[in-house]
């Protein structure tokens, strides 16, 4: 029996469980899909059983697949690594209205939200989450565990680091071929953001244009 998981019960996780039920049966295989969560709130959820990691990782199985569907992105991060260490393997799900153009390389893991579209030369790393109507444009590289919730705009020759968050609806304005705009790792885009110029890793920029609000 292949094995399917949807790391996460809640509101993100709930989104993204359509999306893989419609990809595997689309295939026509055999195979069992649940949510994993650590602190169940029901035995069901949407028609799906909610065990903990503990007792998904106990059944035979197979093969063993899951998508960490949680926005987080640190506690994303140790997930992944809890996962990994018991060889599970990570699946990327995408929904089937996603456009993607030319050359563009995607890391495992990923959620692909409808209306998600990656237009050409970009490379983005590791468990990326693209929510409803997202973008990426051309000559972009998103580094590992970045999350884009709904709206974001993200225009050409822009460098995303690790563990950025991107609120819903920030603009993030395009940058020049060899002087590229730069959202440094960890650093928080508020929601509606109008990004003109280059942020330090760890800050937390808001409004139009975008101003630093915080700095861990």
């Amino acid at each position: 029996m292949k094995r399917y998981a949807i790391y996460g019960s809640s509101g993100c996780g709930r989104g993204v469980m359509p999306l893989l039920r419609a990809e595997l049966g689309a295939a026509g295989a055999e195979f069992d899909l649940v949510f994993i969560d650590d602190n169940p709130q029901a035995d069901f959820v949407n028609g799906h059983r909610v065990l903990k990691y503990e007792e998904w990782i106990a059944l035979a199985a197979s093969e063993r697949h899951v998508n960490v569907a949680i926005a987080n992105s640190a506690i994303r991060a140790r997930l992944v690594s809890k996962c990994e260490a018991d060889g599970v393997r990570f699946h990327t799900v995408r929904a089937s209205n996603v456009i993607c153009m030319d050359a563009v390389e995607l890391g495992e893991g990923a959620i692909l939200s409808p209306f998600v579209c990656l237009t050409s030369n970009i490379r983005i790393g590791r468990h990326f989450h693209a929510n409803l109507y997202s973008y990426v444009e051309h000559d972009c590289v998103i580094g590992d565990f970045v999350t884009f919730a709904p709206g974001v705009q993200c225009n050409g020759n822009v460098v995303i680091e690790d563990f950025a968050y991107v609120g819903a609806g920030a603009v993030i304005k395009q940058g020049q071929p060899g002087a590229p705009l730069t959202i440094g790792r960890g650093a928080t885009i508020g929601m509606g953001a109008v990004v003109t110029r280059s942020v330090a890793p760890g800050e937390t920029v808001v409004g139009n244009p975008a101003r630093l609000h915080a700095k861990r």
